[in-house]
């Protein structure tokens, strides 16, 4: 970065982990832009930080797509993304309401893919793009099945994304942070979670993924590898055959 700031379009910038990576960003020096569909919240961002700042409704698809030319030019460049909006469900595969699972498809993975979408001719090479996904990749409960589907879907696309991005040297990244301590299945928008030991500390996970997202932009990125958050640090993710 040749000791300039580095610009950081921040999607979900009202909920929990939004929050932290916000003030997160910005004790680092990070300049930002921030989205969210929280109108007072994110009003309170703005008096608070001094960043730019825009409404977003997860169901308005082309708004969405159109975050990333609003940051780029708000913020005169754009080096990074991280989306971080996201919505939990619950309930057995039959009694999930079809208005629930559309839901839960919107706003896990056809709003974040719109915003990384409408970012990719915007970001600058070597930079990233990163959105949330979370453990239940890995290993969905039962009782689940919507909600992880969701985020499997982003998932399997941010693999794709990151093959596609390549020769730009733009480290795409699937953060699949652990369950966190944020009341985030208390906010369901369909039916209660099941049985789960407390979560991890958000605050910590956060402040390390952050770490690793601008450590991509202080030296070389390995070209266009799209790259897991579990325990560790980021390692590839493998390649879908075919």
């Amino acid at each position: 970065m040749s000791g300039e700031a580095a610009r950081v379009l921040v999607v979900g910038a009202t909920g929990e982990v939004g929050r932290l990576a916000v003030h997160e960003f910005l004790g680092r020096g990070v300049r930002l832009a921030l989205t969210g569909r929280n109108r007072r919240s994110l009003s309170g961002l703005a008096a608070t930080t001094g960043c730019p700042t825009r409404i977003l409704d997860a169901y308005d698809l082309d708004a969405c797509a159109a975050s990333g030319p609003w940051a780029l030019s708000a913020l005169g460049g754009l080096d990074g993304v991280l989306v971080t909006i996201g919505v939990a469900g619950f309930g057995p595969a039959a009694g999930v309401p079809n208005a629930a699972a559309e839901h839960l498809m919107t706003v896990n993975a056809l709003c974040p893919m719109a915003v990384l979408r409408g970012a990719v001719p915007v970001v600058r090479d070597g930079g990233f793009l990163a959105a949330v996904t979370g453990a239940i990749v890995n290993a969905p409960l039962t009782g689940t099945a919507d909600y992880a589907a969701s985020k499997a879907a982003l998932a399997c696309w941010l693999g794709v994304l990151a093959r596609e991005v390549r020769r730009r040297r733009v480290a795409v990244v699937d953060a699949r942070l652990p369950h966190l301590d944020t009341g985030f299945g208390s906010r369901a928008v369909v039916g209660s979670p099941p049985p789960l030991q407390r979560g991890a500390d958000p605050a910590t996970h956060v402040r390390s993924l952050l770490g690793d997202l601008l450590g991509h932009l202080d030296g070389p990125v390995p070209g266009g590898t799209a790259r897991t958050r579990r325990r560790g640090p980021f390692a590839p993710s493998t390649s879908p055959p075919g």
